[in-house]
């Protein structure tokens, strides 16, 4: 979740924690994405269901992000 959490505020889709401030770093969000993705790689048939789903979902979701985000500075 700390991952998924750090990509999203890279995006500038949720403000900073400790200053409540916005800002975009669109390759420290890929990072973040690109870590989630081999840690799914990493785990594949040691999860439960539950939490096959969960990882599915948050990667889908911040690449879905990810994209938007990429059209935005554009």
């Amino acid at each position: 979740m700390s991952f998924a959490s750090a990509a999203m505020i890279s995006m500038g889709r949720v403000p900073e924690p400790a200053t409540g401030t916005i800002h975009r770093d669109l390759a420290t969000a890929q990072q973040n994405i690109d870590i989630l993705t081999l840690l799914q790689e990493k785990t594949r048939g040691n999860l439960n269901a539950d939490e096959e789903r969960l990882m599915d979902q948050i990667l889908y979701e911040l690449r879905m992000s990810f994209v938007e985000a990429m059209k935005e500075g554009q």
